[in-house]
């Protein structure tokens, strides 16, 4: 910070970008140890996951992939599965428009899901898992772990570039394990509280920016169905999962 003028975000491996307080010029710098293309790592995740919540565009912690004209919203703590659960719907002919952060817009009373990048990015232990072998994705960049599903390239995973609106969001993660179901409704209240554990960049926001994304999230549970996914992870495959929520979604109005 500088006077508070620039908004300053530092990496471990010192690559650093500069956002000024209009939130419309952002500057890079990486030290020689590193390279554009790690800056580029970042910059297509949460820096523009952080520019668009300070621009006022409440973002999830998400993944989302379009069914029909309507999308459905894989929201989770780190590690539930979100962009699995995408990338196994991108293998069962479904298109994916968006990884890890989900831009919401609301539009005539309707949210939707503004369509992002053309990848989902994956661990090489959900590459194995869906492919047979870790090594059957490419590395995202030389010396990062994560692999990436391109999409929207000719005979492959498709990219949805429309903005849809949500049909109904999924809460990936372990449930009790007295549930009888696979999938349940939950109340809106549990379901505002969790969309709110799982919103982007908050702890930059101020009091007033929060609260506003506060009424949002009110206003979205109020209109979208908020879904639990009671299976956990690893006792039913990502395939049948993928038949479990669409036939769910189904029965949705």
């Amino acid at each position: 910070m500088q006077d508070g003028e620039f908004l300053l975000v530092r990496y471990s491996d010192e690559v650093e970008f500069w956002l000024d307080r209009e939130y419309r010029t952002l500057w890079a710098h990486w030290p020689d140890s590193s390279s554009l293309e790690n800056a580029l790592g970042y910059l297509l995740g949460p820096i523009m996951g952080l520019l668009l919540r300070l621009r006022g565009t409440v973002c999830l912690h998400a993944s989302g992939v379009a069914v029909g004209d309507r999308a459905i919203v894989f929201v989770g703590a780190e590690g539930a599965g979100k962009s699995t659960t995408a990338a196994a719907f991108a293998l069962h002919g479904f298109a994916v428009l968006s990884d890890d952060i989900v831009a919401l817009a609301e539009r005539e009373q309707q949210f939707c899901v503004l369509p992002a990048y053309t990848r989902v990015n994956l661990w090489p232990e959900s590459v194995n898992l869906l492919y047979g072998s870790p090594e059957a994705l490419p590395r995202i960049l030389p010396d990062w772990e994560k692999r990436c599903l391109k999409l929207g390239e000719h005979g492959g995973a498709r990219f949805e570039n429309r903005a849809l609106p949500i049909g109904a969001i999924y809460v990936l993660g372990d449930a009790a394990a007295s549930a009888a179901e696979n999938v349940e409704s939950i109340s809106q209240k549990t379901a505002l509280v969790t969309l709110v554990a799982n919103t982007y960049a908050t702890n930059l926001l101020d009091s007033k920016q929060r609260a506003e994304e506060f009424a949002v999230l009110s206003r979205l549970v109020a209109e979208v169905p908020v879904r639990q996914i009671n299976a956990k992870r690893g006792t039913l495959p990502v395939g049948e999962l993928c038949d479990v929520i669409q036939r769910d979604f189904g029965y949705l109005p």
